[in-house]
Protein backbone atom coordinates (compact mmCIF):
# COMPACT_ATOMS: atom_id res chain seq x y z
CA UNK A 1 0.00 0.00 0.00
CA UNK A 2 1.19 3.27 -0.95
CA UNK A 3 2.21 5.83 1.88
CA UNK A 4 1.17 8.92 0.58
CA UNK A 5 -1.74 10.27 -1.18
CA UNK A 6 -2.63 9.17 -4.92
CA UNK A 7 -2.25 12.37 -6.88
CA UNK A 8 -3.59 13.69 -10.40
CA UNK A 9 -1.43 16.36 -12.22
CA UNK A 10 -4.78 18.07 -14.11
CA UNK A 11 -4.42 21.13 -15.91
CA UNK A 12 -6.13 22.76 -18.75
CA UNK A 13 -3.30 23.46 -21.48
CA UNK A 14 -2.97 24.61 -25.35
CA UNK A 15 -1.26 21.68 -27.50
CA UNK A 16 1.84 23.05 -27.48
CA UNK A 17 2.01 22.63 -23.39
CA UNK A 18 1.72 26.24 -22.27
CA UNK A 19 -0.75 26.43 -19.01
CA UNK A 20 -0.68 30.27 -18.92
CA UNK A 21 -0.83 32.54 -22.16
CA UNK A 22 1.99 34.91 -21.54
CA UNK A 23 5.36 34.84 -19.11
CA UNK A 24 3.76 37.59 -16.34
CA UNK A 25 1.46 37.35 -13.52
CA UNK A 26 -1.60 39.36 -15.20
CA UNK A 27 -1.71 36.91 -18.08
CA UNK A 28 -3.34 33.31 -17.11
CA UNK A 29 -5.75 30.78 -19.15
CA UNK A 30 -8.35 32.77 -17.78
CA UNK A 31 -7.77 35.04 -20.97
CA UNK A 32 -9.03 31.88 -23.06
CA UNK A 33 -12.51 33.21 -22.11
CA UNK A 34 -12.13 36.37 -24.14
CA UNK A 35 -10.87 34.30 -27.59
CA UNK A 36 -13.59 33.08 -29.54
CA UNK A 37 -12.61 29.50 -30.76
CA UNK A 38 -11.58 28.48 -27.31
CA UNK A 39 -14.00 30.12 -25.10
CA UNK A 40 -17.02 28.14 -26.43
CA UNK A 41 -15.67 25.14 -25.54
CA UNK A 42 -14.45 26.06 -21.77
CA UNK A 43 -17.24 25.25 -19.63
CA UNK A 44 -16.33 21.43 -20.41
CA UNK A 45 -13.19 21.57 -18.47
CA UNK A 46 -14.86 23.13 -15.45
CA UNK A 47 -17.59 20.78 -15.62
CA UNK A 48 -15.09 17.89 -15.19
CA UNK A 49 -12.90 20.24 -12.40
CA UNK A 50 -15.93 19.87 -10.42
CA UNK A 51 -16.44 15.60 -10.36
CA UNK A 52 -12.27 15.10 -9.48
CA UNK A 53 -10.87 14.67 -6.00
CA UNK A 54 -11.95 16.71 -3.51
CA UNK A 55 -8.46 17.78 -2.02
CA UNK A 56 -6.23 20.13 -4.32
CA UNK A 57 -2.69 20.87 -4.48
CA UNK A 58 -1.91 24.67 -5.31
CA UNK A 59 0.39 27.26 -4.13
CA UNK A 60 0.15 30.60 -2.88
CA UNK A 61 1.61 32.52 -5.57
CA UNK A 62 -1.06 30.74 -7.55
CA UNK A 63 -3.65 31.62 -5.09
CA UNK A 64 -2.71 35.25 -5.67
CA UNK A 65 -2.67 35.39 -8.61
CA UNK A 66 -6.49 34.62 -9.09
CA UNK A 67 -7.15 37.03 -6.49
CA UNK A 68 -7.51 35.13 -3.01
CA UNK A 69 -6.29 38.13 -1.29
CA UNK A 70 -9.43 40.26 -2.03
CA UNK A 71 -11.99 37.63 -1.72
CA UNK A 72 -14.59 37.43 1.03
CA UNK A 73 -16.44 33.90 1.66
CA UNK A 74 -19.59 35.01 2.83
CA UNK A 75 -21.48 31.78 2.85
CA UNK A 76 -22.66 30.02 5.96
CA UNK A 77 -20.78 26.18 4.69
CA UNK A 78 -17.72 25.84 3.48
CA UNK A 79 -17.93 24.66 -0.24
CA UNK A 80 -16.61 21.07 0.55
CA UNK A 81 -12.88 21.26 -1.11
CA UNK A 82 -10.00 21.00 1.14
CA UNK A 83 -6.90 22.93 -0.40
CA UNK A 84 -3.46 21.85 -0.03
CA UNK A 85 -1.17 25.25 -0.16
CA UNK A 86 2.51 25.58 -0.79
CA UNK A 87 3.28 28.85 0.50
CA UNK A 88 6.68 30.01 1.36
CA UNK A 89 6.73 34.05 1.00
CA UNK A 90 4.44 33.97 1.58
CA UNK A 91 1.74 35.01 -1.25
CA UNK A 92 -1.51 34.58 0.89
CA UNK A 93 -1.76 37.42 3.18
CA UNK A 94 -3.98 37.58 6.36
CA UNK A 95 -7.32 38.07 4.59
CA UNK A 96 -6.20 35.52 1.57
CA UNK A 97 -5.90 33.04 4.53
CA UNK A 98 -9.14 33.93 6.14
CA UNK A 99 -10.96 33.07 3.30
CA UNK A 100 -8.83 29.64 2.34
CA UNK A 101 -10.13 29.03 5.93
CA UNK A 102 -13.51 30.04 5.65
CA UNK A 103 -14.10 28.38 2.21
CA UNK A 104 -12.61 24.78 2.66
CA UNK A 105 -13.14 21.91 5.15
CA UNK A 106 -9.64 21.76 5.66
CA UNK A 107 -6.60 24.13 4.88
CA UNK A 108 -3.27 22.07 4.64
CA UNK A 109 -0.50 24.47 4.68
CA UNK A 110 3.42 23.34 3.96
CA UNK A 111 5.46 26.09 4.49
CA UNK A 112 8.86 27.37 6.29
CA UNK A 113 7.49 30.56 6.84
CA UNK A 114 7.02 30.41 10.70
CA UNK A 115 5.70 33.77 10.75
CA UNK A 116 2.99 33.15 7.89
CA UNK A 117 0.00 34.86 8.60
CA UNK A 118 -2.19 31.51 8.49
CA UNK A 119 -0.87 30.77 11.36
CA UNK A 120 -2.24 33.56 13.76
CA UNK A 121 -5.83 31.84 12.48
CA UNK A 122 -5.00 28.43 14.02
CA UNK A 123 -6.70 29.27 17.18
CA UNK A 124 -9.39 30.91 14.86
CA UNK A 125 -10.01 28.31 12.56
CA UNK A 126 -8.73 24.65 13.88
CA UNK A 127 -9.44 23.25 10.32
CA UNK A 128 -6.23 25.28 9.29
CA UNK A 129 -3.29 22.48 9.64
CA UNK A 130 -0.25 23.59 9.62
CA UNK A 131 3.16 21.02 7.71
CA UNK A 132 5.96 23.30 8.87
CA UNK A 133 9.50 22.44 7.98
CA UNK A 134 12.79 23.96 8.74
CA UNK A 135 14.82 24.93 5.48
CA UNK A 136 13.78 23.37 2.65
CA UNK A 137 10.30 21.77 2.52
CA UNK A 138 10.53 17.52 2.51
CA UNK A 139 7.68 16.89 -0.15
CA UNK A 140 7.83 13.31 0.43
CA UNK A 141 7.53 13.59 4.66
CA UNK A 142 4.50 16.33 3.54
CA UNK A 143 2.97 13.60 1.38
CA UNK A 144 3.01 11.14 4.01
CA UNK A 145 1.99 12.83 6.63
CA UNK A 146 -1.03 13.75 4.47
CA UNK A 147 -2.04 10.60 4.66
CA UNK A 148 -0.82 9.04 7.22
CA UNK A 149 -1.88 11.32 9.67
CA UNK A 150 -4.75 13.21 8.22
CA UNK A 151 -6.41 10.76 5.98
CA UNK A 152 -5.99 11.75 2.27
CA UNK A 153 -6.24 8.92 -0.03
CA UNK A 154 -6.50 10.65 -3.19
CA UNK A 155 -5.44 14.51 -4.29
CA UNK A 156 -5.52 16.67 -7.31
CA UNK A 157 -2.67 18.64 -7.96
CA UNK A 158 -2.95 21.99 -10.14
CA UNK A 159 0.66 24.07 -9.35
CA UNK A 160 2.47 26.03 -11.78
CA UNK A 161 5.32 24.35 -14.25
CA UNK A 162 8.45 24.88 -11.78
CA UNK A 163 6.05 23.03 -9.00
CA UNK A 164 4.95 20.54 -11.26
CA UNK A 165 8.49 19.42 -12.31
CA UNK A 166 9.96 19.58 -8.84
CA UNK A 167 6.33 16.77 -7.53
CA UNK A 168 7.39 14.84 -10.91
CA UNK A 169 10.88 14.16 -10.33
CA UNK A 170 10.52 12.99 -6.49
CA UNK A 171 8.08 10.46 -8.02
CA UNK A 172 5.29 12.38 -6.10
CA UNK A 173 2.74 12.11 -9.34
CA UNK A 174 0.91 8.67 -10.40
CA UNK A 175 -1.57 10.25 -13.09
CA UNK A 176 -1.62 13.15 -15.28
CA UNK A 177 -5.58 14.39 -17.07
CA UNK A 178 -4.70 17.28 -18.89
CA UNK A 179 -7.52 19.24 -20.93
CA UNK A 180 -5.63 20.58 -24.23
CA UNK A 181 -7.55 23.68 -25.79
CA UNK A 182 -7.71 24.59 -28.89
CA UNK A 183 -4.88 26.66 -29.50
CA UNK A 184 -0.54 27.28 -29.75
CA UNK A 185 -0.05 30.11 -27.31
CA UNK A 186 4.05 29.69 -27.47
CA UNK A 187 6.77 31.84 -25.80
CA UNK A 188 10.25 30.71 -24.50
CA UNK A 189 9.22 32.24 -20.79
CA UNK A 190 5.57 31.38 -21.08
CA UNK A 191 5.09 28.18 -18.79
CA UNK A 192 4.73 24.99 -19.88
CA UNK A 193 2.63 22.01 -18.05
CA UNK A 194 6.37 20.81 -16.42
CA UNK A 195 8.80 23.40 -16.08
CA UNK A 196 11.68 23.79 -13.62
CA UNK A 197 15.73 23.52 -14.54
CA UNK A 198 16.27 21.46 -17.96
CA UNK A 199 18.34 18.39 -17.72
CA UNK A 200 21.98 18.86 -18.61
CA UNK A 201 23.35 15.16 -19.35
CA UNK A 202 22.82 11.88 -20.01
CA UNK A 203 23.12 10.78 -16.62
CA UNK A 204 20.03 13.22 -15.97
CA UNK A 205 17.91 10.88 -18.24
CA UNK A 206 16.76 9.23 -15.25
CA UNK A 207 14.44 12.18 -14.41
CA UNK A 208 12.54 11.59 -17.18
CA UNK A 209 8.80 9.68 -16.69
CA UNK A 210 7.33 7.82 -19.20
CA UNK A 211 3.55 7.31 -19.29
CA UNK A 212 1.55 5.17 -19.69
CA UNK A 213 -1.90 6.00 -22.17
CA UNK A 214 -5.25 5.32 -20.11
CA UNK A 215 -7.72 7.01 -21.95
CA UNK A 216 -8.79 9.93 -24.46
CA UNK A 217 -12.15 11.70 -25.03
CA UNK A 218 -12.42 14.05 -28.21
CA UNK A 219 -14.90 16.71 -26.65
CA UNK A 220 -17.29 19.63 -28.47
CA UNK A 221 -15.60 22.85 -30.14
CA UNK A 222 -12.01 20.69 -30.73
CA UNK A 223 -11.00 20.29 -27.08
CA UNK A 224 -9.06 17.01 -26.10
CA UNK A 225 -9.25 15.24 -22.60
CA UNK A 226 -6.20 12.80 -22.42
CA UNK A 227 -5.10 10.63 -19.44
CA UNK A 228 -2.06 8.99 -18.46
CA UNK A 229 -0.48 6.63 -15.63
CA UNK A 230 2.98 7.89 -14.77
CA UNK A 231 5.63 5.48 -14.67
CA UNK A 232 7.58 7.00 -11.35
CA UNK A 233 10.03 3.92 -12.07
CA UNK A 234 12.08 5.34 -15.09
CA UNK A 235 14.95 2.76 -16.14
CA UNK A 236 17.42 4.19 -18.32
CA UNK A 237 19.83 1.67 -20.34
CA UNK A 238 23.35 1.21 -20.41
CA UNK A 239 24.61 2.87 -23.70
CA UNK A 240 27.39 1.08 -23.81
CA UNK A 241 25.76 -2.27 -23.73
Amino acid sequence: MNSRPYTTLFLLQSLDGKITTGDNDNMDTEDFHYIHGIKEGLSQYYDLEKGLDRVYLNSGRVFEKVGFNDKVWDKDKNDGLSFVVVDNKPHLNLKGSEYVAKRTEKFYLITNNKTHPALSLVSKYPNIIPLLYEGGIDFIDAFERLKQRYGVLRMTIQTGGTMNAKLLRLGLIDAVSVVIAPCLIGGENTQALIGGESLHTKADLFNIKALKFKRSNIWENSFLHLEYEVLNDTVVDNRES
